[in-house]
């Protein structure tokens, strides 16, 4: 037998094959050297081989496979013929995760609600979009504003732009620097690299920092040196979807390693088709739906108003019926705003390459090019198209450290505001040079079709309608040349007032660090440190960055000490950051939490916890300038706003304080510049296993806001000085109308009162046998509003009960399944696009799949929402219909 020094200056290979306890090969199956980077997967025979350093025996490989037991193997010498069975585990419970505490832990002695999926999960989703499939796993929330643009949320708080959960892809922060969204998995990672998923529920600022605060959604990418070979996947199915994925890894040598990953999708978008009337921002500044008035429609632009007054020039006067009516134009639909521009696209290119520095030591550096079409809501509905990011990114990493850097850098392509460029095609003129303009057009001849009504003997009733048909003749066509013209020429210009481009284009430059040391045999501590640079840019389109770009910064650092005692069986961790901001004072933010393993393996495991964590306001809080007409949108870093509570812009207050300015005193409204937001969280849970059958993962927790960040509408100069009496009633018919100084405002500010909510959820997984798997999940979510002031929108947007039920299995060696249904109950919905109620929505998800190994590859059909039920997620959004899809997934090892 050679010696061990001899065995470490040869090139020693480990090989052999990993099997069912039935015998059968177990392809794909993951093998490495415990505590290196050095690992290998099994062909699809279950055969697999690598090198291995005995000069220190014995060698340690551990052994894995989604829906089996984890073995470790000892060896102490070389071994060519090894053969290692793995015992079936169809709970999922040897599941290893690294989010939640920032290192490797067993999910079931998880401190923190968490949940995961593996890549076997990840390639049965059925939606377009990775994230648009989460919503059937337990306590999470789908937001979906277009068939491509997802965000998620954990308890509470939903939003289309995601704001309190961060999403990271490998760790590196994937959000758009100017938006300060994750536009779904649009810039994410193709389905086919995606290892695992992992979702932390609740505060996680104590490890992750700013707006890591009601969660953490992790993408974590296949390792060339373990998953190599190529990959493709090709899916097509209704609404022209066409899905084209391919991946291909290979190692070269024992050092390097590369990927190229990309993926193209399309299809016809779902389109937002909501005419129910806006929630008014003043009394009787709207109408009733169907009004012969016209009204203001959610997902209709350039609906634009007018009130008439005695003093407007139209020909031969104003009604004096009509004095003091509101007016709205009947505007365009999303659809024909839109056009031909009705497809979603995404288009990925991610590069990577590795590096062994040693077998303990691993450099990596990846592009990610990532470009796309999809509608996004906020302030407005935007088609945000060609939208992108560029992202470099490098890391350093060993066994208990790792260093890493990125630059993230945004484009706005051609995307554009619907709400501008509705508005912006009324405001043209009637023809090039005219001083009319479509809008002045429109009610002039309501005007004079409404007196020519009357003076034939119609009712007040009757000439309205009649009034309304003969001015909705004078809109422009749509199908016009003229409508096309200034469609294209509107949506091609980016100036403030006159176009409706987006332009965004901002950097986040960051990098982070960090240790691990090894105190005692039962005491870690982690220490590390980050820092985020922000230089905002959009030619003044959204930020107020007239001459040049905005800039912002944030600086963290944070530690957590862990010890085990009683056996391993109790598990203590204290962590705690400390953030520092340009615009706000520094944050502390701890999480304290133990863990109790009880049972003869460990089963049964209790976990409690409290943690503080903080949201910082987006760029968009902090910066935002945007002009919709009705509402100016203002950033509130400043030295906060003077104004007045919207009753006083009543044509009674205004009046009367022309003579009395001092009857505006008690309208008087002030709004503190923002701070940080604030969240303390205690949560008690149980996850364990049955007989090796069941698994239960149940949580309660309460959670505590302080400075919660909201949004006010108010009256106000847009310099945040109070309006005099004058200044009101100088604007009184413009305060809803784009240009002007003194208008209604729309500012983020913080409550002063304390906003509590609560919830549960319930995850249960039952394995009746090998083919047959039935899980169901209930959550519930609860916000006390008692003790908000009248009119303070909290966007919660969240279902009180949401619950899912589902089945998965293999049925045979080659066949495998999935259908899940999912309902969650309506629930009000505030966005600052439109504020309205959302009906119950619902849906059936199915996969199904065959394995053909000789051809290396498995058909795959399956379907979301396969009864087209109602399924809208957002209000002012698009109903997420029915998409079915067949397929081929290829896969050579």
């Amino acid at each position: 037998m050679a010696s061990p020094k001899a065995w470490a200056q040869d090139d020693i290979t480990v090989s052999g094959v990993v099997q069912t306890e039935a015998g059968e090969g177990l392809p794909g199956a993951t093998v490495f050297v415990k505590g290196t980077f050095i690992g290998s997967s099994t062909d699809r025979d279950g055969k697999f081989q690598l090198r291995a350093d005995f000069s220190t025996p014995p060698v340690v490989l551990s052994v894995s496979f989604v829906g089996y037991e984890s073995r470790e193997v000892l060896l102490q010498q070389p071994d060519r013929a090894l053969k290692v069975q793995l015992k079936v585990n169809s709970v999922l419970t040897s599941e290893v995760i690294a989010s939640a505490s920032r290192v490797e832990e067993g999910i079931l002695q998880a401190p923190v609600t968490v949940e995961k999926l593996n890549a076997q999960q990840v390639e049965r989703i059925t939606t377009a979009d990775l994230q648009g499939g989460l919503s059937q796993y337990k306590g999470i929330d789908v937001n979906s504003s277009s068939l491509l643009m997802n965000s998620i949320s954990t308890r509470g708080f939903n939003s289309a732009k995601s704001e309190r959960l961060i999403q990271l892809t490998d760790y590196f922060d994937t959000q758009s620097p100017s938006l300060n969204l994750n536009a779904g998995n649009l810039t994410g990672l193709p389905e086919l690299d995606v290892e695992s998923v992992e979702i932390i529920h609740g505060p996680a600022s104590a490890l992750y920092g700013a707006n890591a605060f009601n969660g953490v959604l992790l993408l974590n990418s296949k390792d060339p040196f373990v998953s190599e070979g190529l990959s493709v996947r090709v899916r097509g199915g209704e609404r022209s979807y066409f899905d084209g994925q391919l991946r291909y890894a290979q190692k070269l040598g024992e050092k390097f390693a590369f990927k190229v990953v990309g993926s193209y999708t399309t299809a016809n978008d779902w389109l937002a088709s909501n005419y129910s009337a806006t929630s008014p921002l003043i009394e009787q500044r709207n109408n009733a739906e169907g009004s012969t008035l016209g009204y203001n429609a959610v997902n209709r632009y350039g609906d634009i108003s007018n009130t008439y007054n005695s003093g407007q020039p139209f020909p031969g006067g104003v009604s004096t019926e009509l004095v003091g009516k509101t007016i709205f134009m009947p505007g365009f639909t999303e659809a024909t705003l839109i056009a031909d521009d009705n497809k979603a696209k995404a288009v990925k290119v991610h590069p990577s390459i590795s590096y062994l520095v040693t077998d303990n030591v691993k450099m990596t550096v990846g592009y990610s090019y990532s470009r796309g079409t999809a509608s996004y809501q906020s302030a407005s509905r935007y088609r945000l198209r060609d939208f992108g990011i560029n992202q470099l990114h490098g890391e350093i990493k060993g066994n208990k450290w790792f260093l890493r850097g990125q630059s993230v850098q945004d484009f706005g392509g051609n995307s554009y505001d619907l709400t501008f460029l509705g508005s912006f095609i009324q405001a043209s003129p009637v023809a090039e040079g005219s001083p009319i303009n479509y809008g002045l057009q429109y009610f002039s001849k309501y005007n004079s079709a409404y007196k020519d009504a009357r003076a034939q003997g119609q009712t007040m009733e009757q000439a309205q309608a009649t009034a309304q048909v003969q001015a909705n003749a004078t809109q422009l066509d749509p199908s016009s040349a003229r409508f096309n013209e200034l469609r294209s020429r509107i949506i091609n210009d980016p100036r403030p007032g006159l176009g409706a481009k987006l332009s965004p284009s901002s950097y986040l430059n960051e990098g982070n660090a960090q240790y691990n040391f090894t105190l005692a045999e039962n005491t870690s501590l982690i220490v590390g440190a980050a820092y985020r640079k922000f230089r905002l840019g959009s030619n003044g389109n959204f930020f107020s960055d007239d001459n040049e770009r905005i800039q912002n910064h944030e600086l963290g650092g944070y530690a957590q000490l862990t010890h085990t005692l009683l056996d391993d069986r109790l598990k203590l961790a204290l962590a705690g950051r400390v953030d520092d901001f340009k615009n706000f004072s520094p944050a502390f933010s701890p999480r304290a939490s133990a863990v109790y393993s009880a049972g003869d393996n460990k089963q049964h495991n209790f976990r409690a916890s409290f943690g503080r964590a903080f949201r910082s306001p987006t760029q968009l809080d902090q910066y935002i300038r945007v002009d919709i007409g009705q509402v100016l949108l203002l950033g509130n870093v400043g030295n906060g706003f003077q104004g007045y509570t919207l009753a006083a812009a009543s044509a009674q207050v205004i009046g009367a304080a022309q003579s009395n300015p001092a009857v505006l005193t008690q309208y008087e409204y002030s709004v503190a510049p923002l701070k940080l937001e604030r969240l303390s969280t205690f949560e008690v849970g149980y996850k364990g296993t049955f007989n090796e059958k069941m698994v239960v993962d149940v949580n309660y927790f309460r959670s505590y806001y302080n400075d919660f960040i909201g949004a006010q509408r108010f009256v106000g100069n847009r310099d945040g000085s109070r309006p005099t009496a004058q200044q009101l009633g100088a604007n009184a018919a413009t305060l809803q109308t784009a240009g002007g100084n003194t208008r209604i405002l729309q500012v983020w500010t913080n409550a002063r009162q304390e906003v509590q909510t609560q919830g549960a959820a319930l995850g249960v997984s039952y394995n009746v046998t090998r083919p047959l798997t039935i899980t169901a999940n209930y959550s519930l979510n609860l916000i006390d509003k008692d003790k908000l002031p009248e009119g303070f929108q909290t966007y919660f947007n969240t279902p009180k009960h949401k619950y899912n039920v589902g089945a998965n299995g293999l049925v045979s060696k080659h066949f495998n399944y999935s259908v899940n249904y999912r309902w969650a109950q309506g629930h009000l919905y505030e966005m600052p696009f439109a504020v309205g109620t959302l009906q119950d929505y619902s849906a059936v998800d199915a996969y199904v799949g065959y394995v053909i190994p000789k051809a290396y590859t498995t058909i795959q059909m399956g379907g979301s929402n396969l009864f087209n039920a109602t399924n809208t997620q957002v209000y002012g959004g698009p109903n997420i219909g029915r998409l079915l899809f067949a397929g081929l997934l290829i896969d050579i090892k």
